[in-house]
């Protein structure tokens, strides 16, 4: 087994004994990562993953500003982009061993590797940590096993199962979000929510760890919670100036049983331009009772909540010969968003589902988007809005809030890097 980068850094005796950054060395305080590269859309690329792994970060355009940043601030990595012209990078590399840099240094870039490695030997000269170098266009897979090697940001979520009873009992239920992004314009335009357990000696538990088997009470509890909590997150979103819809899971059986309009008119942001919550529930619950879907939708409607069908394609003929939909938004199945890149079977079954749902007057979006080639597709395809790992894993809504408050202040430096919007259903 091949050692990491961590461990062969800290048995070169180059750099043996040497002091490292707080963060890296596994601090109280949260990691610190500092994105610099030209393009925009990679430093926003990096810092979704980052965040999502539980580490902040600040974006930089150019050396000079990183050099300024590290003045006041010592992060545990640099990530320092090589562009065509390379003498930016070598003075900054330069420039961070002249300062006694003690973190991680991981170069990226689309050159070639002889470029990168003269990058890498002269950051060696200057006694620098620098890990194995990145080529450019890497995967969102990369970028997380380089922190995990680091043993930056949240650990794995361990194996185990916990019943649902019991986790709601011990108040360990707690929700998530993960960005919802416009796949055109590349703008943030909403976040669902996914429960987790945080289980005191198991850590931080997905829903496969405590949905299976769960009692129909129990279900309708964590409902429940998770109307209540993403209300009150998109009040603290909200302060930030940035509206966003949020999206909820909740099972078909658990949603009539709910007191949705008391619990909406209760916690709801009290202010004019809330742009409202989406309810999703999966194509199998509702595809044979369309006229229950109906109904709900229209007692909802009032509240400016709407619903979306999750998982939608194996469903697809018995709607196609429907006159309207009652859901605001079409949720692809991510088994056909899955390789829809490349593979001749699932790009033309998208691009079906994405038809209907333009037809129907609904938003298109795709879940479980991890390729740059499969979203690259869905835009080709005219398909609306995207959501996975690719584009930014679920987070705690402390991560999340970091993330707004990041892109807050990057829009006072300049144009705005990343636009905020309510999304608004598709007109045929």
């Amino acid at each position: 087994m091949s050692a990491s980068p961590a461990q062969q850094l800290s048995a070169d005796p180059a750099t043996a004994g040497r002091p490292q950054a707080d963060a890296a060395r596994g601090g109280a305080h949260t990691p610190l990562c500092f994105v610099v590269d030209s393009d925009a859309s990679i430093r926003h690329f990096l810092s979704l993953i980052m965040h999502g792994a539980g580490i902040d970060t600040e974006e930089f355009a150019d050396g000079p500003s990183l050099m300024a940043a590290i003045a006041r601030r010592t992060p545990a990595v640099v990530f320092l982009n090589i562009a065509l012209e390379s003498a930016e990078a070598i003075g900054s590399v330069v420039a961070l061993g002249q300062r006694g840099y003690s973190g991680y240094v991981q170069l990226m870039s689309n050159r070639g590797a002889a470029v990168l490695a003269h990058v890498k030997a002269v950051g060696d000269q200057h006694r620098l940590l620098m890990l194995p170098p990145l080529k450019k266009p890497f995967d969102t897979a990369a970028i997380v096993k380089i922190l995990q090697d680091l043993q930056l940001g949240d650990p794995p979520a361990m194996a185990g199962r916990v019943d649902l009873d019991e986790a709601l009992k011990n108040n360990w239920i707690e929700f998530w979000y993960q960005p919802k992004i416009d796949l055109r314009k590349k703008q943030l335009v909403g976040a669902e929510a996914f429960a987790r357990a945080r289980h005191p000696v198991r850590g931080v538990l997905t829903p496969g760890a405590f949905m299976p088997g769960a009692s129909e009470a129990s279900l309708v509890t964590l409902s429940e919670q998770a109307l209540v909590q993403s209300l009150s997150a998109g009040l603290n979103f909200a302060k930030l100036g940035v509206n966003l819809r949020l999206a909820v899971n909740v099972p078909v059986n658990a949603l009539i049983k709910i007191a949705v309009t008391d619990i909406v008119q209760k916690y709801r942001p009290q202010y004019e331009k809330w742009p409202g919550m989406i309810i999703d529930v999966t194509e199998e619950q509702i595809v044979t009772d369309l006229k229950l879907a109906n109904k709900i939708a229209k007692e909802l409607a009032p509240l400016n909540v709407k619903l979306a069908i999750d998982d939608f394609g194996r469903g697809y003929s018995s709607l196609v010969r429907l006159k309207e939909l009652p859901f605001a938004e079409i949720k692809l199945d991510r088994a056909f968003v899955t390789d829809c890149g490349t593979d001749k079977v699932n790009a033309p079954l998208c691009k079906t589902v994405i038809d209907l749902a333009h037809n129907f007057g609904s938003v298109a979006v795709a879940i479980g988007i991890e390729k740059a080639a499969d979203a690259l597709a869905l835009v080709s395809m005219g398909c609306d809005y995207g959501q996975g790992f690719l584009l930014g894993q679920p987070m705690p809504e402390e991560r999340f809030l970091s993330l707004l408050r990041q892109r807050a202040a990057s829009q006072k430096h300049g144009p705005p890097a990343t636009a905020v919007a309510a999304p608004e259903k598709r007109r045929a």
